[in-house]
């Protein structure tokens, strides 16, 4: 049947087709191909299904987007096999009875029930991930389906999460694969063209729509220039630990990708009158008594001036093993309610953070890099709502927790009155 097809493909198009993972992860810029590739898999594996009503979707972040940008290039390069479409309902079926269907990602519950034999997902970066995790992965079970993943990056949220997932899964994980291509790679584009756009936009749209770069620019709520590294001061000072938790879950034991899951985040930091030294950033997904263990062992390590965690279910979880592990060691520490005050995250991590971070009044433990990636792609992207800020959520609390004394001797200044001797008042 496919043989009345002339298909032609790019070279980098050629290296995606030719692999055979049954995850291709794709990240690559504006006009490089991407739309073009996933029509001829859309139609090639529809052609393929050896099932009676075999089943592919088209998934864009809204139906009206998967219509414009799939529908025409569907209906032009499938016309030799394509038996019926329907604009309306938006499908497509082939001559040997399959048909392709193209959704929106904001309709979620409109995908249910159907089993797939493929699944494009395009510019997977604007769509929430629980549209693949909780509903179109199952899709794919039975017949063992397989997925393309493209899109241009949008910042590191659940895509560049994904993408670094299956660059980095190797032996692990030897379903997903992944590639990136900018729009030179693209050998139709004349170079020069791109070359005349980058020079009328701003460096970080054109590094992101034509390059394909994940990195973002982020809210401008912080800056980079404003992160300073260094040791942990000498002199006075006291330690806090402020604690977000997250839920407990083994992720051992866990079904599909947990990178998208929210951690528990441990922040340690040493407090003195010049500022905030974070010594150092415990996060992950753990067990009820993992987490206990995590917290009893830093309290125990740091000696921490006060302890503090969220208010909440979780925390009144977490307190029962905690209790027991306080009293099999006869080590015990009080820990501190915190909470939200009646403020919106996004306001109170500004207050807490920004204009310390600004004024160099946070300083980061130099010798301690396991966190700094994590801990600097949450900041700058702070508040997208796709990505996480479990730790510098965890940070921001230690604004409640920390008291510092800046009284000086004030019994030496001249003009120093005790309206009390006693109290010192």
């Amino acid at each position: 049947m496919s043989a009345d097809l002339r298909i032609e493909l790019l070279d980098w198009q050629k290296e995606v087709w030719a692999d055979t993972t049954r995850f291709r992860v794709v990240a690559a810029g504006r006009r490089c191909g991407k739309s073009r590739l996933a029509a001829w898999l859309l139609i090639v594996n529809a052609l393929q299904a050896n099932k009676p009503n075999s089943h592919v979707f088209y998934v864009a972040p809204t139906q009206g987007q998967a219509r414009d940008i799939m529908w025409g290039l569907l209906v032009e390069l499938g016309q030799p096999v394509i038996r019926s479409s329907h604009i309306n309902n938006m499908q497509i079926t082939l001559i040997n009875g399959a048909t392709i269907s193209l959704k929106g990602a904001d309709r979620p519950d409109t995908m249910r029930g159907v089993s797939l034999k493929f699944l494009c997902l395009d510019e997977y970066a604007d769509m929430k991930p629980s549209v693949f995790e909780e509903i179109l992965r199952p899709a794919l079970a039975d017949q063992k389906g397989s997925c393309l993943f493209i899109g241009t990056p949008k910042g590191r949220n659940h895509f560049y999460d994904l993408y670094k997932y299956a660059e980095l899964s190797g032996e692990d994980d030897e379903t997903f694969s992944a590639w990136h291509f900018t729009s030179y790679d693209n050998e139709t584009l004349d170079p020069e063209e791109i070359n005349t756009a980058k020079k009328s936009m701003s460096t970080h749209a054109f590094q992101q729509e034509f390059m394909a770069s994940f990195k973002n620019q982020g809210s401008e709520m912080f800056k980079e220039e404003w992160l300073h590294f260094g040791e942990k001061p000498l002199g006075d000072g006291d330690y806090y630990i402020a604690i977000d938790l997250a839920g407990f879950q083994d992720v051992s034991k866990a079904k599909g990708n947990t990178s998208r899951l929210d951690n528990s985040s441990l922040a340690i930091v040493f407090v003195n009158e010049d500022g905030w030294f974070v010594e150092d950033m415990i996060y992950g997904r753990w067990t009820l008594d993992d987490t206990a263990k995590k917290i009893f062992q830093a309290v125990k390590d740091y000696k921490p001036m006060s302890v503090g965690i969220e208010k909440g279910i979780s925390k009144q979880a977490v307190m029962s093993p905690l209790m027991d592990m306080m009293k099999r060691q006869s080590f015990f520490f009080r820990v501190e309610e915190l909470t939200h005050g009646n403020q919106k995250k996004t306001d109170r991590v500004m207050w807490a953070l920004q204009g310390r971070f600004e004024h160099g009044r946070i300083v980061l433990n130099k010798k301690k890099k396991e966190w700094h990636s994590r801990f600097c792609d949450e900041l700058f992207q702070f508040p997208d709502p796709l990505t996480h800020d479990d730790l510098i959520d965890s940070l921001a609390y230690i604004d409640q927790l920390a008291k510092v004394t800046y009284a000086g001797n004030f019994e030496e200044q001249d003009d120093w009155d005790a309206l009390d001797s006693i109290s010192g008042y």
